[in-house]
């Protein structure tokens, strides 16, 4: 079940909604009037105060099928939020931008769904970087980077699940105003500490998801093939894994070590080995070891 929509004025006391200025909540009724109209991608945008996993909640009603694709469900607070490899992702109530949209790509062939998640980091990148004036990287497969006192740090993630036979369900989660004595991990970040020149969650909100619906309906229109509708260069071209020495952590207990040197047309992340052969890695943990001489 669905929580109810809190956001809405007078849904609940002024006092709880209000108990960090320096955090308001978002504005559902401005939100849907910046979003859903004739002719968008987006049908339907709820805000609920309080939830365990917008994606869960978003696959369970998008089961059935009924669910028109262009729903997004936000949550202010998520207490059982996932990232991939069924990691636990936890931030204080309205500290970040916490949401998940239904999408039917059906004139995608499903080989071709893995660029999703790719494709849904371009779009927040480009999104952010217009709306936060923050410089953001692209970690392959799926996390935001930012820079915080020269540092990389992870400031947020995508998770993508199906949804019955036809649909996706992505979830996006970023720190936006964690603060440091906030932080989760020693290598979390956020806008606020990566210098972001505003940090209001409605606006980023909007430039993020008009992002997305631009560049799905880009490779969409292209029958999904990442090279044509221009998604695989742009990738990689904010890709900070590409020219990196890394580890991918494989299914099965298998790891392999070498330079990433590019993103193939299916996604997946090539690595060139010691040994001289080239491995594409569609699945994994990757972890950054070190740049390659020359990359500074």
């Amino acid at each position: 079940m669905t929580p109810r929509d809190n956001s809405e004025p007078g849904s609940e006391p002024a006092r709880s909604r209000w108990s960090d200025l320096d955090r308001p909540p978002l504005n559902a009724s401005v939100l849907r009037r910046g979003l859903v109209r004739e002719g968008t991608l987006w049908r339907e945008v709820d805000v609920v105060q309080r939830t365990g996993s917008t994606n869960s909640d978003l696959v369970n009603r998008a089961a059935g099928g009924q669910l028109e694709e262009g729903v997004v469900l936000v949550a202010e607070e998520q207490t059982a939020a996932r990232g991939r490899l069924d990691r636990r992702w936890t931030a204080p109530a309205r500290s970040g931008l916490f949401f998940s949209v239904l999408l039917r790509p059906s004139e995608v062939p499903v080989a071709r769904w893995g660029w999703l998640p790719l494709l849904t980091g371009v779009a927040v990148a480009t999104g952010l970087s217009r709306a936060a004036g923050v410089d953001t990287a692209l970690k392959w497969p799926n996390d935001l980077l930012v820079t915080v006192g020269g540092e990389e740090r992870k400031a947020g993630g995508i998770l993508a699940e199906r949804a019955g036979d036809d649909g996706v369900v992505i979830g996006v989660g970023i720190n936006v105003s964690l603060r440091a004595d906030e932080l989760p991990v020693p290598t979390a970040g956020s806008l606020a500490l990566a210098g972001a020149v505003s940090t209001d969650r409605d606006p980023l909100l909007r430039g993020m998801l008009r992002s997305l619906e631009e560049w799905y309906g880009r490779w969409r229109a292209a029958g999904g093939d990442a090279g044509a509708c221009g998604l695989q260069e742009t990738y990689a071209a904010g890709c900070a894994t590409l020219g990196r020495v890394v580890r991918a952590e494989l299914p099965g207990d298998r790891s392999v070590v070498g330079e990433a040197v590019a993103v193939d047309g299916d996604g997946r992340l090539v690595l060139a080995t010691e040994s001289g052969v080239q491995e594409p890695v569609g699945a994994g943990d990757i972890i950054h070891l070190r740049p390659t001489t020359g990359t500074g």
